[in-house]
C-alpha cells in the first residue's frame, strides 16, 4: 500500500474541491481499491515470511516491517468499517 493510494480518499480542502461520486472516484471505487490493497500487502507479508522461512534472500528486518504494514492497513481498514457501521447505525435511528 503506498502513500498516494490514501491520498485519493481525503478531499483537497485548500482548493475546496468536491468530490465527485460518480465515475472512478466514488467512495465504493475508493473502498474497493483500499481493500484490494489491503489484502495485497497482506498476501506480500506472508510471501516474504515463507520465503524467510525457507532461508531466501530476505532479510528479517523486511519480513518485520511487511507484516506491520499489513497490520496497519487492516487496522485502518477495520477503524472504517466499524465508522461506517455507527454511520449507519445513527441515520437508522433517526426519525423524520
Amino acid at each position: 500500500m503506498t502513500i498516494n493510494s490514501i491520498s485519493k480518499i481525503v478531499p483537497n480542502i485548500e482548493t475546496g474541491a468536491k468530490i465527485n461520486n460518480t465515475g472512478k472516484d466514488s467512495f465504493g471505487n475508493i473502498l474497493t481499491d483500499f481493500i484490494g490493497d489491503v489484502n495485497q500487502s497482506q498476501l506480500n507479508a506472508d510471501k516474504m515470511t515463507q520465503q524467510y522461512i525457507e532461508g531466501g534472500k530476505v532479510q528479517i528486518q523486511d519480513v518485520m516491517i511487511a507484516g506491520e504494514k499489513a497490520q496497519t492497513s487492516l487496522d485502518l481498514l477495520m477503524e472504517i468499517r466499524n465508522k461506517a457501521l455507527d454511520m449507519y447505525t445513527q441515520l437508522t435511528q433517526i426519525q423524520v
